[in-house]
């Protein structure tokens, strides 16, 4: 990509995220992560959903009126491909959404936390954690709370760390919801050499060499 045209670029992604969201197309259909790819002379708009039928629709109507009001907002062929979410449970993001959808209820919070935590255990999730910050219950003062149930390792870089984040616009403030979910290990050798020549030390042969 030219450099002069990210500027352009990256305002027209702004644009085609915020568009999507408001479409009356995936009201309730629970995105979790909306990926752009550009090519030449296409884009390509991947949505990871948990809900996929609703925005496909009946027939692929919906998908294809989305389409038509995305391609509005560029000069390029606008794509639409929809993942599923298989365990959504699962998923960082939508239990963010789902935590603060209860806060904006005025639901317990604990009770929102705990109840997340335990569907995502039980959805495979090796570790959960969930914070909190802001004016949780109405307090005067702002703090942060947080739960935590099982391995959430985020210093370790074969970790398969799931991370979302929303806000939840309560009538007391804004209150920050963020979650990590702890997947496993990922044993990818190209991943352990990568990470290895980050702390490898060469040997003094190595060393010999080099200075030849």
């Amino acid at each position: 990509m030219d450099p002069r045209e990210y500027a352009d670029t990256l305002h027209e992604d702004l644009k085609l995220r915020k568009a999507l969201v408001e479409c009356p197309e995936v009201q309730g259909a629970e995105i979790s992560d909306v990926e752009i790819i550009r090519k030449p002379q296409r884009i390509t708009i991947v949505i990871t959903t948990s809900r996929p039928g609703i925005i496909i629709g009946s027939k692929g109507a919906n998908v294809e009126k989305l389409g038509a009001r995305l391609q509005k907002l560029s000069n390029k062929k606008v794509q639409i491909k929809i993942k599923e979410i298989k365990k959504p449970e699962a998923d960082a993001q939508l239990i963010a959404m789902n935590v603060a959808k209860q806060l904006m209820s005025r639901g317990s919070f604990r009770r929102a936390m705990k109840t997340a935590v335990s569907k995502a255990i039980q959805s495979g999730a090796q570790g959960v954690k969930i914070r909190l910050s802001g004016r949780i219950g109405g307090a005067e003062i702002a703090r942060s709370e947080w739960m935590k149930e099982g391995r959430v390792p985020l210093h370790t870089l074969r970790s398969d760390i799931d991370y979302g984040f929303t806000t939840a616009n309560t009538t007391f403030g804004v209150i920050g919801v963020k979650v990590w979910v702890f997947n496993g290990e990922i044993y990818d050798r190209a991943v352990k050499e990568d990470a290895g020549g980050l702390v490898r030390k060469p040997s003094k042969s190595e060393g010999v060499e080099a200075r030849s």
